[in-house]
């Protein structure tokens, strides 16, 4: 290699390293009030799914209008259905533009979620996270807790604050849970939420 082949190499070295760094700068770093904001969301969260408040719409709002959940058969997977959009958000809380309804008949009836462990990492488009959750109440005895896989997030900055832009209830044990495996009272809600057979889906 003469030298001029030599300097053209480190040209071409030096400028990738240069955009490998500049790709790296994109992505914003989250401040303690940011942390906190994430956080807060997430307790919002757990309060929302266990009550329909304001018609399930209060739910409905911790998402971006066009924002999806869905349950997941492992980490790191899609779901095979998800619920998009405000109107069936809010329906998927127990309201809806109907309003809310007999709230016996909800899945969080009677249960409180727990969301522990919540590791939440900057990202360019915003921020994203994982959490364990378990559930107190299941079956119908308050004194039950299960868990219950945990939440893979993707959330975004509005001008009314971090929003989910998707919300995966990872769930690997939904067919033998106590909450909605066989003979439990949802058993119908886990048939419909049962993500894809490992090899379907995304």
């Amino acid at each position: 290699m003469n030298r001029s082949e030599a300097f053209t190499a480190l040209s071409i070295l030096a400028a990738t390293a240069v955009s490998g760094l500049s790709s790296a700068e994109t992505v914003v770093p989250l401040t303690p009030d940011d942390y906190a904001a994430i956080q807060q969301l997430d307790s919002r969260y757990a309060f929302a799914i266990e009550t329909c408040t304001r018609g399930g719409y209060d739910y409905a709002d911790l998402y971006v209008p066009d924002g999806e959940f869905g349950v997941a058969a492992d980490w790191g997977r899609h779901p095979a259905r998800t619920t998009k959009g405000r109107d069936a958000l809010a329906n998927a809380d127990g309201g809806g533009p109907g309003g809310c309804r007999d709230p016996k008949t909800f899945v969080g009836y009677g249960l409180t979620h727990l969301i522990v462990n919540t590791v939440i990492t900057p990202t360019a488009e915003g921020a994203t996270s994982k959490e364990v959750l378990l559930v107190l109440g299941v079956g119908g005895d308050p004194t039950t807790i299960e868990s219950q896989g945990g939440y893979e997030s993707t959330y975004v900055r509005t001008p009314a604050g971090w929003r989910y832009k998707t919300r995966w209830h990872v769930f690997p044990n939904i067919a033998t849970s106590v909450q909605f495996g066989p003979g439990s009272k949802f058993e119908h809600f886990g048939e419909s939420m049962r993500p894809a057979p490992p090899g379907g889906g995304k």
